[in-house]
């Protein structure tokens, strides 16, 4: 049987990890050795992930090598800010799929450039993303998630392996179009949490969802990033669960901000990370480099920088003059 190994145990790799168990020899690492020796004890992860029993089948371990050592796919369920630190250790001749999106502080890159820089030109590497609350994976619902690589074999057999149950994997090798997908739907997501917060309707909401669609795929394409992908699973699918789903950190942000706490008060409250936050400010710097025009983007930054009230960014918005629909 295929070995997998999941590198992290916070939500999103407890979840897939609890789900893959029931068909496959997984095991699952956490960093913190007490978390691991918790989990392992009590079958749950009440931090990270509470209400949900982990299965029997699943291996828990703190010990990074023995959960390395005979994996066949490695799943990197880390921060973004943890990406690069994880995938330094990793073995260069064990191919890994990132489950994190977004982009690294510091140097703006996206996770297939880290990995490009840490593993090497020829490393087997891509990306998991689409719509996936991992409270409702872990719970067994179903979702649909594309797997992205530039080795079309890869992304094609690492899809078929992680594809089963009620989780249905497509493939795809536009990496560039699934990661910025992912990445700046959190963005997004805090737009039409604000959007929600101050009571603006339904109607501003999905003007706000199709608007930041559009930003999204002209960011994607200057990229290199192909149309279909955003308007697919890791682009449009992503965006509208994030930006309407309660479960949602980055939506959460958004709805606080807009009741008028502080983005630190709420950061410290929120117990997750909402990679939104982190991702705003190199999404208006690309955006800006790239000469893309992402106003929606540009005015959650203002917000987050705080150069902007939330009603004062929704007024902003709404000031710019009426343009042709594209």
């Amino acid at each position: 049987m295929t070995r997998i190994a999941v590198l992290g145990a916070g939500a999103w790799g407890t979840a897939i990890a609890s789900v893959l168990a029931a068909r496959l020899d997984v095991v699952l690492w956490a960093r913190d050795l007490a978390l691991a020796q918790s989990l392992s004890d009590s079958r749950r992860n009440e931090r990270y992930l509470p209400g949900i029993a982990l299965p029997e089948s699943l291996q828990i371990t703190g010990d990074f090598a023995r959960a390395t050592q005979d994996a066949q796919l490695l799943l990197a369920a880390t921060p973004m800010a943890g990406l690069r630190a994880l995938l330094e250790r990793l073995p260069k001749d064990r191919a890994v799929v990132w489950l994190c999106k977004g982009f690294e502080q510091g140097t703006g890159l996206l996770a297939h450039q880290i990995a490009a820089q840490t593993l090497g030109a020829t490393a087997r590497y891509g990306a998991l993303s689409g719509p996936s609350f991992a409270d409702e994976v872990a719970r067994g619902m179903p979702c649909a998630l594309t797997l992205a690589a530039r080795d079309a074999a890869f992304a094609r057999d690492a899809a078929a392996l992680l594809h089963g149950g009620r989780m249905r994997v497509y493939y795809s090798t536009d990496l560039v179009g699934v990661e910025i997908g992912g990445a700046v739907k959190n963005v997004m997501a805090i737009a039409a949490g604000i959007s929600d917060g101050l009571g603006l309707g339904l109607n501003a909401r999905a003007a706000l969802i199709t608007r930041g669609l559009a930003e999204i795929a002209r960011l994607g394409a200057a990229l290199g990033g192909q149309a279909e992908t955003l308007y697919g699973l890791a682009g449009a699918g992503d965006l509208i669960l994030t930006a309407t789903g309660d479960l949602s950190r980055n939506r959460r942000v958004g709805l606080e901000l807009a009741r008028g706490r502080s983005l630190n008060d709420i950061l410290e409250t929120l117990g997750h990370v909402a990679e939104g936050v982190r991702s705003a400010k190199e999404v208006a710097r690309l955006a800006k480099a790239k000469g893309v025009d992402m106003p929606v983007s540009d005015a959650v930054n203002a917000v987050l920088e705080g150069r902007l009230s939330p009603a004062a960014a929704v007024e902003r918005l709404l000031s710019r003059d009426p343009k042709q629909e594209r």
